[in-house]
């Protein structure tokens, strides 16, 4: 029996890999919805907080403070392998008891620890799509998951400097688009106007 956490992940998983085993080698070095943040600089970001939150499932230590090159440690099969961590990610976060009690050194409930892990996994695929005009879609559950997530810790992670201040909603804005403005990006983010 795998936890709700976990299946969620495994979900996020299966919406992110397409576009990361679609982007284009000459697209590393263009910008993306994420500010601080070039594609191949976000895919190192992901690749670290992908195996951070393993640890994290199983209770040990996560060090977020470096973010190792992984780009370059797995020369032409770092598809492969984000492949192989978000598989093992999900797979940390479906043993049972894993979003119970506290999760490792963040000393926060583990069921939030595991919806952050879902945060960036979701919405850093979409930065990774609207970077190079990949098409992307949330699990709809997921989704759901992560309103009550964001609506819960905006404001911590605002004073944090994880999420930018609340980007405007345009009208008929979708309920991916209004989480999006939340974290501080624009949902409507176009390559070409930067």
């Amino acid at each position: 029996m795998t936890t709700r956490t976990g299946e969620l992940i495994a979900a996020a998983r299966d919406r992110a890999l397409p576009v990361v085993r679609a982007l284009p080698d000459d697209a590393l070095d263009v910008p993306t919805p994420c500010a601080e943040y070039d594609v191949r600089h976000l895919l190192n970001h992901l690749f670290h907080v992908v195996v951070g939150f393993q640890a994290l499932a199983a209770r040990e230590e996560a060090d977020f403070s470096v973010t190792p090159d992984r780009l370059t440690e797995y020369g032409d099969g770092w598809r492969e392998r984000f492949e192989k961590e978000t598989a093992l990610l999900a797979d940390a976060w479906s043993v049972p008891g894993a979003d119970e009690g506290v999760a490792g050194s963040m000393n926060l409930p583990a069921h939030t620890v595991g919806a952050m892990a879902l945060l960036d996994l979701t919405v850093h695929a979409w930065d990774l799509a609207r970077a190079t005009g990949l098409p992307y879609a949330p699990d709809a559950d997921g989704l759901r998951a992560l309103e009550e997530l964001v609506a819960a810790m905006g404001p911590t992670a605002r004073t944090m400097g994880v999420f930018g201040e609340p980007a405007p909603v345009p009208a008929g804005a979708s309920a991916f688009e209004a989480l999006l403005a939340s974290t501080g990006r624009d949902p409507r983010w176009n390559r070409r106007e930067e």
